[in-house]
This record gives structure tokens, C-alpha cells and sequence, in this order.
């Protein structure tokens, strides 16, 4: 039963906007870094890689929120602090060494060219995965 209240709670309310978000955004750097690597790989493949790498961390966290179960939330605490980790690695990089980034990734600059979402998404993911963790210890509880 704790099962069942675990992933409702981290598909219910802001949580839904959340994983859409989160699957716009799946969608979004799977697109980029294939079409980067099938047409461009060469002209800058740390870049493209990043992008790929990005496009994965995306896709995890959506399926593991969505899905809520014990083990996905805890696969996507990890999916986001990479994602955190990543955002603000590729960005301080690619501030320091715009010439290691010829062509942007969903990271660089901290996810400038995304509306800086990229930088703000993985904190909302922590949080969510927090509150809805702490909220359902609460319910368990009583």
C-alpha cells in the first residue's frame, strides 16, 4: 500500500507539471543531440556528447518521477543531482572556455539558450522528490 501513496504523490499536483517538464525537455535534448551527432559530430563532439549525455539524464528523471515507486525515486535523486552536477560543470566550462563549445549544448551557459530552466529544473526535482518523500511519511504515520 505505502507503494501505491508513493507514486501518487509524485505524479499528483505540481508533480504532473513537473515530469511534463521534464519530458518536454527528454524530448527536446534527444532530438538536439541526434541531430547533432548524425549531422555535425565532428565539429564538436565534446559539445554533442554533452547533449546526448543531457538527453539521458532527462529521460531517466521523467521515468522515474512518473513512475514513484521506491526505487525510481531514488534513481531519479540520482538522475538529478547529476543533472545539477552537470548544468553547473558544462556552464562554469563553457564560461570559461567557450572554445571547448562551438555549438551550444541544453548545459552550456547554464542552460541560457532553455530560459536557464535547465539550471532551475533539477532543484524543483530534488525538492518534489523531498516534500513528496516527507508526505508520505507523514501519511503512513497517521
Amino acid at each position: 500500500m505505502p507503494e501505491t501513496d508513493q507514486r501518487t504523490a509524485t505524479r499528483s499536483g505540481p508533480g504532473r507539471l513537473l515530469i511534463a517538464v521534464y519530458a518536454i525537455f527528454a524530448l527536446a535534448a534527444c532530438a538536439r543531440s541526434g541531430v547533432q551527432i548524425a549531422a555535425h559530430f565532428g565539429r564538436a563532439p565534446l559539445a554533442y556528447a554533452l547533449s546526448a549525455v543531457a538527453a539521458v539524464v532527462y529521460v531517466v528523471a521523467t521515468v522515474c518521477l512518473a513512475r514513484g515507486s521506491r526505487t525510481s525515486r531514488r534513481v531519479a535523486v540520482v538522475s538529478c543531482a547529476v543533472e545539477l552536477v552537470g548544468v553547473l560543470a558544462v556552464g562554469t566550462a563553457s564560461v570559461l572556455a567557450p572554445s571547448a563549445f562551438p555549438d551550444a549544448t541544453v548545459w552550456s551557459v547554464f542552460g541560457k539558450g532553455y530560459g536557464f530552466v535547465p539550471l532551475v529544473l533539477p532543484v524543483l526535482g530534488l525538492l518534489w522528490i523531498r516534500r513528496t518523500a516527507m508526505s508520505t511519511v507523514d501519511h503512513s504515520a497517521g
